[in-house]
């Protein structure tokens, strides 16, 4: 076993007899994006090299690794296979270069990642350059300067509204609010259940409750519009209930002419909100709205290319999104406040993580390499809840961490979206379980744009999958096993 090897198996963890020449980036569940990244900066510790986004890109599989490995260790006697570049000295010791799949066999995408299956005209991100847009508009304009409701007929209707058409909007949003009594009555009979479990519970209930369509028929896009409409009005109202509910009281109705993010506030919180309160909310539920061909949003289409409805699209989407690495991250990384303590607790606590392995919860992000551009957002809401209530402590730790965390950002392990807004729920006097369905209610128009766009040019997604295990056995009787 080599020094390489334990290196992998280290920072991996995983045990160093699993190192094996066909291991290779997103082959295993321990090698993702941020274990990947966690190798990096290891094989930099250890070899005392820059690892620049090319030789990322090269060393993503055991293979390249160790053949870069070789190329260093042989360095002192020899320079072959090895290129350190003299302005960076940046060095390129890949003897060995990923192996291919054999002949006859196809090459596996795990993850899909780095295949393009679609175009889209929603929404562009910009890894690289920290970029993200709706529709072509900048997330940090949107997020200074528009609504929730702006940005969500953005997103649904491809364009921002006038006067009349925001007017014409709000009130629709307004009108589809009220649920159905028996998917409240079903929300008071799941106070027990985790919000997410609830909340899918329930958006799949919404889908029994509405008009019925002639059999044979799939849902046009102009219904799919409508019950999207009407999605993005009442996912927030099934949380607020269900937490109205859980909480031992009965969910307030909105004051007539409240914005979205007013009505979704007095029924969960069970009083009238702080304008503080309401323009953290409205600037959360713009930068999450949506991020392009994310986990939920991509099951979403699976369910419109099979056709099934809008509101089956949706129940399906916020069933993947409850996932602990897509938006049931959120919850996760609310505890890292209490598990740093201090502000000067911060760096012992990245350290200590660091070389158990694992991931800092609240960094990383697959697509950015620079900053997230919604971080910034989110933490100035957090700056103006934290001096209204008198209370900075959460915020001076979340600080320090990323502060402790700065030598990683060049890899693509700057503070992600997660990072502050559980922080904000906190100081709203909200439990930590509703990081996740809060997230999910800001996500609802994202997900509802990438369906219609699905549907409006529909196809069957269905990828393949390379069988690699046994074949012609025969079968044996039942005395026989």
């Amino acid at each position: 076993m080599s020094n390489a090897d334990q290196l992998i198996a280290h920072t991996l963890g995983i045990t160093e007899d699993r190192v094996t020449d066909g291991l290779e980036y997103q082959s295993i569940r321990e090698w993702d994006s941020l274990g990947h990244v966690s190798l990096m900066v290891a094989i930099e510790e250890a070899y005392g090299v820059e690892v620049d986004d090319d030789l990322t890109l090269e060393l993503r599989s055991v293979a390249a690794i160790r053949g870069f490995a070789a190329a260093r260790n042989a360095e002192g006697t020899t320079r072959e296979g090895a290129d350190r570049t003299a302005a960076g000295g940046t060095v390129r010791g890949v003897a060995e270069t990923p192996a291919k799949a054999p002949a006859g066999r196809r090459t596996v995408h795990r993850g899909l990642e780095g295949v393009v299956f679609d175009q889209t005209a929603v929404t562009r991100i910009d890894g690289a350059a920290g970029t993200l847009e709706y529709r072509g508009y900048s997330i940090h304009d949107l997020a200074e300067q528009a609504s929730f409701e702006e940005v969500a007929h953005l997103l649904v209707h491809g364009e921002l509204p006038d006067a009349a058409a925001l007017e014409a909007f709000a009130k629709q949003l307004s009108a589809a609010r009220e649920l159905p009594q028996p998917v409240l009555d079903l929300a008071r009979s799941l106070a027990h259940a985790h919000p997410m479990d609830a909340l899918r519970t329930c958006v799949s209930a919404l889908g029994a409750h509405a008009p019925r369509r002639a059999a044979g028929t799939d849902e046009s896009y102009d219904e799919a519009r409508e019950a999207g409409i009407e999605l993005i009005a009442r996912i927030p109202m099934i949380v607020a209930a269900h937490h109205a509910f859980r909480s031992g009281r009965e969910p307030l109705r909105p004051a007539e002419g409240a914005t979205h993010a007013e009505a979704f506030l007095t029924v969960l919180l069970g009083e009238r909100p702080t304008p503080a309160a309401v323009r953290f909310i409205d600037k959360g539920f713009i930068v999450h709205a949506d991020h392009s061909s994310n986990a939920s949003a991509f099951t979403a289409r699976v369910a419109i290319g099979c056709r099934a409805g809008m509101t089956a699209a949706l129940t399906a989407a916020v069933a993947a999104f409850a996932g602990s690495v897509h938006g049931g991250a959120a919850e996760r990384v609310v505890g890292l406040i209490d598990r740093v303590g201090t502000p000067e607790n911060a760096e012992a606590h990245v350290a200590a993580v660091q070389g158990r392995g694992e991931p800092v919860m609240g960094f990383g992000h697959r697509v950015y390499r620079t900053e997230d551009p919604r971080v910034r957002h989110l933490r100035s809401t957090v700056v103006e809840l934290s001096q209204e209530r008198g209370d900075t402590g959460g915020l001076d730790i979340l600080d320090a961490v990323a502060a402790a965390m700065s030598p990683y950002g060049r890899h693509g392990v700057a503070a992600n979206v997660d990072l502050y807004a559980g922080l904000a729920y906190r100081l709203l006097g909200l439990p930590d379980d509703l990081a996740v369905p809060l997230f999910a209610v800001g996500r609802t128009p994202g997900w509802v744009a990438q369906a219609l766009e699905q549907q409006s040019n529909n196809v069957l997604i269905r990828p393949l999958l390379d069988y690699v295990g046994p074949q012609g056995r025969t079968y044996p009787g039942a005395d026989a096993r």
